[in-house]
């Protein structure tokens, strides 16, 4: 542990879950006074893709939903116990949140719909021997050979079109052109979903969306610690000094713009600053009833800006070309329905079997827009008044023409995605939908951090040449962990902080499905079934 700790600063540019995390693992862990970290965001709220608003009369907007699973994500529930809850201060997060899964339970009946009809057992995965060698082929290669290589190298087309794939890469937002590196990560850390792909048993839920749930409990606590959280402040550079004696680089100087004025903080050698690189949120745009979402690229947003700005020249601080190059390859676009009646999920729980709340991602297989909604438990909102309910949904080829709408979901308005819902469903448009509100929302870079990419393309969360600069986000390297996880951010700011402060505390080990002889029996069974 650091000697002069009380006198150390912390600033953390980014007021995503990760430097949220880091914040909280400073204070708790490393002793460090709340009133000497600060948190600098450029959007008006933290949180970053963990996000929620609007209200019954507008609609209410979502950008997209997590599944969290209780008995893996160690360090982001290790962080939660601490944390109070919001509706009562007498429990943790965690706590209430394992509480809230005791009484609802997921348990889904209908994963995949095909043509208006629920496929009626899944509990085949659809996979042929041939199918099962290539699975079992990736498993068994090591990252550095499957380098950059994507996950149609090592599968093929048949797999593609099996039970299996469908339910996985809804589940997980996994394209064909994405990392093989990645899927076998995740085939690995997630094993134990081989069991329960079906049912989505194993995954857990927060009372209300994760915004309320989790980011607004952490920010009062870091508030109540005395973290000063400056939003609307963006920050446009980070200078570094190189030490030609130990070779490493710190930073000195932190540049932020804040009502259009430009304002600089000096950086001391006992300081600290964390920087969340990357945004799988950048050049979100959000849409109407009535208009589609903007296209908006990077130039819109800057938020790969700086990580570019700081990789240029220095290889160990990451590749951000490689994540953000190709928005064909990494968008998605989600939406959420805000409804004023209970016809559409009346007439959906009586389709799939499943209240609202127990059922997971249903997915329409033969969708072009390959689509997924989930009715999850009412009210998802604190201040959702009774009889709204709300709805999310995404799709993962959005550039695709419709089945029953005839142009691109990212050209449609929330309208046309209504129609395409009820021509899957076979529902009465002015039937279900007569009083909704469908909020669109189109993200170019959601599922970046994706792409495949080689071992080096990713910084450490602190880089071997860096003093004082630590990088927190879904774009810094984890050795066996997944990305696209709440997860993965917590961890990376975990092992940052615990490494700069000299924390001798144990990070929590990742929990390893893929080691435990019981659920290797469970998967290989479950594979096996015809």
């Amino acid at each position: 542990m650091r000697t002069n700790i009380k006198e150390t600063k912390a600033y953390l540019v980014g007021g995503g879950i990760g430097n949220m995390a880091a914040a909280s693992f400073m204070i708790r862990d490393g002793g460090i006074p709340g009133e000497n970290i600060t948190i600098y965001e450029a959007l008006p709220v933290l949180g970053g893709v963990l996000d929620a608003a609007g209200n019954a009369e507008s609609g209410y907007s979502l950008r997209g939903g997590r599944m969290l699973c209780a008995d893996i994500y160690e360090c982001m529930w290790s962080l939660m116990k601490t944390i109070p809850s919001l509706t009562d201060p007498n429990k943790s997060v965690y706590d209430e949140t394992v509480e809230f899964n005791k009484v609802v339970k997921t348990d889904a009946h209908a994963r995949i719909i095909n043509k208006n009809r629920a496929v009626p057992d899944l509990s085949s995965l659809g996979l042929s021997m041939h199918n099962r060698f290539e699975l079992l082929r990736l498993l068994e290669t090591s990252e550095e050979k499957l380098g950059n290589d994507r996950i149609t190298d090592w599968l093929s087309p048949e797999l593609l079109e099996s039970n299996f794939w469908y339910m996985w890469i809804t589940s997980f937002a996994f394209e064909p052109w994405h990392s093989a590196v990645e899927f076998k990560r995740y085939m690995h850390r997630f094993l134990k979903q081989f069991t329960q792909i079906a049912t989505m048993g194993g995954i857990s839920r927060t009372v209300y969306n994760e915004y309320d749930s989790i980011v607004r409990p952490l920010e009062a606590w870091l508030v109540e610690k005395g973290v000063k959280i400056l939003k609307g402040h963006m920050v446009t550079d980070l200078n570094l000094d190189f030490d030609d004696e130990d070779g490493k680089w710190a930073v000195n100087k932190i540049e932020y713009v804040v009502e259009g004025k430009t304002e600089t903080i000096p950086i001391s050698k006992n300081d600290l600053v964390f920087f969340q690189n990357g945004s799988m949120g950048d050049a979100t745009s959000i849409g109407s009833m009535t208009s589609p979402p903007k296209r908006l690229t990077k130039k819109d947003s800057k938020g790969w800006v700086l990580w570019e700005k700081l990789a240029k020249g220095r290889p160990e601080f990451g590749n951000p070309a490689v994540f953000n190059s190709s928005i064909p390859e990494s968008n998605w676009e989600s939406f959420i329905v805000t409804l004023k009646d209970p016809v559409f999920f009346d007439k959906m729980e009586e389709l799939t079997g499943n209240k609202h709340g127990t059922g997971a991602l249903v997915t329409f297989k033969d969708s072009n827009w390959l689509l997924s909604v989930v009715l999850k438990h009412q009210r998802r909102y604190p201040q959702q008044p009774d009889g709204v309910q709300v709805f999310w949904g995404y799709s993962l080829r959005p550039d695709r023409i419709g089945d029953f709408v005839s142009k691109s979901m990212t050209d449609c308005n929330g309208q046309d995605i209504l129609k395409e819902i009820c021509g899957h469903l076979r529902f009465d448009m002015d039937e279900v939908f007569s009083k909704a509100n469908c909020i669109p929302c189109k993200m170019p870079y959601i599922t970046s951090m994706f792409m495949p990419r080689t071992n080096t393309d990713r910084p450490l969360p602190v880089p071997k040449n860096s003093r004082n600069l630590a990088f927190v986000s879904q774009f810094v390297e984890i050795p066996h962990d997944t990305v696209f996880t709440v997860e993965y951010s917590v961890r990376a700011a975990q092992m940052a902080v615990y490494e700069l402060l000299d924390i001798e505390l144990e990070i929590p080990p990742i929990t390893r499905h893929d080691k435990n002889l019981k659920v290797n029996l469970e998967a290989a069974l479950r594979t096996l079934k015809n």
